[in-house]
């Protein structure tokens, strides 16, 4: 039995240089927003040679890589009038944007829309399609993917159990052009992504507060925020709460009369356990919040795969960084290049105060609480303060300060129906990883606010060319766009060797005269790569192959294939089901690029 699918839905974008080989590992999935491609072939871009035995065309599996030259600066800008409603009318002149202060060219310029509708409208075809009696079309691919995360490293259990609630009813209707994961920051529970409902339930179920800083297991009770003034900040005022509460909780004072001041050897010894708790404290939440935003990082990349519309929300009440900036802004430039918004949701909602902590802490005299509380304000602001820089860097909704947890999943998973998209290249850039804070504005900002990142690092030493590449190529694999600056056509075709066994071939014709020949020693030389990637319906990768075509055409033979096109087959061994296919085909020489979505069914 055999069968062919072509591709629609056209969508023209302007992509990068880049080829990679197609060694891709779900969890290892890497994106990365393509750089302008320079106006020609560089003497540095890898080039095909050719001599006088050279066969004409030869086709292998070895993947040339292309320069990125730039270190291209992305900031993606979420634009809100008075009323709250997303503005999409703006044009790169409209915008200023400042590193350091300085005012910088803004070399790459887009306004994206969300493709979330189109996708709803194609499943409602093929629902529609399937209850008339029609023949049946094509499977509607899903559109849109969130990943929820819980922060089970920082949740408590009552914040927990709330934002678990909540997030089960919303849930409950989730649309059938959707697919849902749930991650934990621990990495204890993961779902992957899927439709069952059932199945998200169950992994919800299974997360619980994992954190080994439990409130009242300590002598002195000490938060992350008040331990790092003790310990790395050297406040007197915090040492000294933490030392009043220490000779509380250990009973130092039991010899004197009531009132009295304490023993100064009680004082030393509640000195001993309040810097001793600290810099326990101090150790266990640095690690923490390091894994937090290396789970985080590995998450975006996750996503980072499937081939839509891609959200994450991070259920936290925050967490404390203390030298984990860098960490925090790697997760936000991978997140903007790989086009994945970040929203947060506070999970404390409106948080109250409670004076000197809950009953789960340990007391101390008048002083001692009233300190307790500052801390504890400071601190909630710091920390939620964390989730807001995370949210408005990736163009995510940072949802806090609110108790309708299901309004607030119903907030964050609602993604912005524009953004923009802007780029630079910050000029004599040194590679010393420093810090570059970033202020985009508007020439005219009248009744319109800005929700964009505030800083990026520097590298610390200058981008390998090889690797950006790969990130290149995987972002246009991964990606549902469709370029189309080479004209492809893509065909399936499968047949059944059994009732559990086919052979699927994807097959590209490409049309060879928007390519760009080099000429020597009488040959047109230039490379192709045809990358193919296979999904199954949930959109998880499933397989995929490259081929790299050589081609060294007399002028007699290239006079015929700018007739004929090039078609290059690439074959795979599945079993029946739904999957969606995507290629990808790149050229050397004119460093153009293509790629195409198809679908099929093997029954």
């Amino acid at each position: 039995m055999a069968g062919n699918s072509n591709l629609r839905r056209p969508r023209a974008r302007i992509v990068a240089a880049g080829l990679v080989s197609l060694s891709v590992l779900i969890w290892a999935g890497q994106a990365q927003t393509p750089a302008p491609p320079p106006a020609a072939a560089q003497d540095t871009q890898p080039q095909a040679t050719a001599s006088k035995n050279s066969p004409e065309m030869a086709t292998r599996d070895t993947t040339p890589t292309f320069t990125s030259r730039t270190n291209l600066v992305l900031v993606r800008v979420v634009v809100h009038d008075r009323d709250g409603h997303v503005n999409g009318n703006l044009q790169k002149e409209d915008f200023l944007l400042f590193d350091k202060g300085k005012p910088q060219f803004i070399s790459r310029f887009s306004l994206e829309k969300t493709t979330e509708r189109k996708a709803e409208a194609a499943a409602s075809e093929v629902a529609s399609a399937s209850a008339d009696g029609k023949s049946t079309p094509e499977p509607a691919p899903p559109g849109r993917y969130v990943g929820y995360i819980f922060d089970d490293l920082h949740l408590n259990f009552g914040d927990l159990a709330q934002s678990r609630n909540a997030a089960e009813r919303h849930l409950s209707d989730l649309p059938v052009t959707s697919r849902a994961a749930i991650f934990t920051t621990s990495g204890q529970v993961t779902q992957d992504f899927t439709d069952d409902v059932a199945k998200l339930r169950d992994a919800m179920l299974r997360v619980q507060p994992r954190s080994n800083l439990k409130p009242g297991t300590d002598c002195p009770d000490l938060t992350y925020y008040q331990a790092d003034l003790i310990f790395n900040k050297h406040d007197q005022q915090a040492l000294n709460a933490a030392v009043q509460d220490a000779i509380v909780c250990a009973n130092l004072n039991t010899g004197g009369a009531p009132g009295s001041a304490p023993d100064p050897s009680m004082i030393q010894a509640g000195q001993s356990l309040a810097q001793a708790a600290a810099s326990r404290v101090v150790s266990i939440g640095n690690q923490e919040t390091r894994v937090s935003l290396k789970v985080l990082n590995s998450v975006v990349r996750r996503i980072a795969a499937m081939p839509g519309q891609r959200a994450l929300v991070l259920i936290s009440p925050g967490f404390l960084m203390l030298d984990q900036q860098m960490d925090e802004y790697e997760v936000m430039d991978r997140a903007i290049r790989a086009n994945v918004t970040i929203s947060t949701l506070n999970a404390r909602g409106l948080y109250t105060m409670i004076p000197g902590g809950d009953g789960s802490q340990s007391g101390g005299n008048l002083d001692s609480l009233t300190v307790r509380s500052q801390y504890q304000r400071d601190s909630s602001m710091v920390t939620d303060g964390v989730l807001g820089e995370i949210a408005d860097g990736t163009g995510g909704t940072w949802f806090h300060n609110n108790n309708d947890l299901v309004e607030g999943f119903k907030r964050t998973v609602a993604a912005p129906e524009y953004y923009y998209l802007l780029g630079f290249s910050p000029e004599n850039l040194k590679f010393d990883g420093s810090y570059h804070s970033l202020k985009v504005s508007l020439k005219k900002p009248v009744g319109l606010t800005l929700q964009a990142r505030r800083g990026y690092y520097a590298p610390k030493h200058e981008v390998d060319a090889a690797q950006e590449a790969k990130r290149e190529i995987e972002e246009a694999l991964f990606s549902r766009d469709e370029w189309r600056d080479i004209p492809v056509e893509l065909h399936t075709q499968f047949f059944k060797s059994s009732d559990v066994n086919a052979k699927l071939s994807v097959l590209a014709r490409i049309d060879v005269r928007q390519l760009r020949f080099r000429k020597a020693d009488g040959r047109n030389l230039d490379i192709l790569t045809v990358a193919s990637g296979l999904f199954d319906r949930n959109g998880n990768y499933v397989t995929g192959m490259e081929k790299t075509v050589d081609m060294h055409l007399r002028d007699e033979t290239l006079a015929v294939k700018l007739n004929s096109g090039i078609t290059v087959r690439s074959g795979f061994d599945v079993a029946p089901g739904s999957y969606f296919v995507r290629v990808v085909v790149r050229d050397a020489e004119g460093q153009k690029m293509a790629a195409l979505n198809g679908a099929v069914e093997i029954p």
